[in-house]
């Protein structure tokens, strides 16, 4: 009796090679949080416009001799300030006109960037570090510790921000740009390290940090191989957005005469200055005016981008 047994044979697309399998894998293969927001940040034109400008702004901090070579501290008492802007005479000492003191608005705003830049940077810096340590101790371990941390927090996130910055720096005789550094980041980590301990409570719950405990790894390489990371997306978002926050505080200060004072060279300083020739000269008050709100706006673009990024929820 013959076989009608068949042999079932599967179809020419199905046949398991090992490039398929690679090729599947790698469709398969997760991308990481980082590696998403890094894609979307790619394709949001709101990050690639804050990036170009931050850049710009960046480069004219770091070289600003390569943008004018007008001085912005010497002034020129015959160019006074009643004289119209030289617009046509791009890059001039006179394209944007002359101060009250016949100094250069344009030079002005240049080296200006700098001081801003600094200041925003750094005092970013300074209250992501202190702030993420006091955060990430107090959400971590809890109990006695969270709550000290925490009341210490409340006492000073309740003293107001520019009210307490300017107290801080009657208490200095000179304001150098390092001065408003200090005052603002004083007050300025309570928000940092609120942020990072709600992340870090979340975080220190997850199955993986229950795992490392489980395999014996200490408490210092929880904290920052498993924890830290994890816990730093929020903290990254509050941190740009907030870095546009100080550099308009300083100009601010600058302008009510509490922050930075000549000869350093800051916008807030022009703007102040700016405000007693608005009737007649209002170039003098409007283009440092105009680069303080870019460079603000800048980094606020910039993170609500991150932002989007970084939280699923917004995908």
């Amino acid at each position: 009796m013959p076989d009608v047994t068949k042999t079932a044979t599967a179809p020419a697309d199905a046949v398991d090679t090992p490039s398929v399998r690679v090729s599947e894998v790698k469709a398969e293969k997760a991308r990481s949080l980082w590696g998403d927001a890094w894609r979307d940040l790619r394709r949001n034109p709101y990050f690639l416009v804050s990036s170009v400008l931050i850049f710009f702004l960046l480069l004219i901090s770091a070289f600003p001799g390569m943008f004018t070579s007008a001085s912005p501290t010497t002034g020129d008492l015959v160019k006074h300030y009643v004289g119209k802007p030289e617009l046509g005479n791009i890059g001039s000492a006179g394209w944007l006109g002359y101060d009250i003191q016949g100094r250069s608005v344009y030079a002005r705003l240049i080296y200006g960037t700098r001081a801003s830049i600094i200041v925003g940077v750094a005092v970013t810096a300074i209250v992501t570090v202190l702030g993420g340590i006091v955060g990430m101790i107090a959400g971590y371990f809890g109990g006695w510790v969270d709550a000290i941390l925490s009341r210490l927090t409340d006492i000073f996130f309740g003293i107001p921000f520019l009210l307490g910055a300017m107290v801080v720096l009657q208490a200095f005789v000179e304001r150098t740009v390092w001065v408003v550094v200090f005052a603002l980041a004083f007050l300025g980590w309570t928000q940092m390290a609120r942020v990072m301990r709600g992340a870090v409570i979340t975080v220190k719950h997850a199955d993986y940090v229950h795992a490392a405990k489980a395999l014996g790894a200490g408490t210092t390489r929880i904290l920052f191989r498993h924890i830290l990371p994890n816990s730093m997306a929020p903290v990254i978002v509050v941190a740009t957005i907030a870095l546009g926050g100080y550099i308009s505080a300083e100009a601010t200060l600058s302008y009510l005469g509490l922050g930075l004072a000549s000869p350093t060279v800051s916008w807030g300083v022009d703007i102040s200055a700016g405000v007693q020739a608005i009737r007649t000269s209002q170039h003098i008050l409007l283009y440092p005016s105009i680069m303080l709100s870019l460079t603000v706006l800048a980094f606020i673009m910039l993170g609500e981008a991150v932002r989007n990024a970084l939280d699923p929820k917004l995908r």
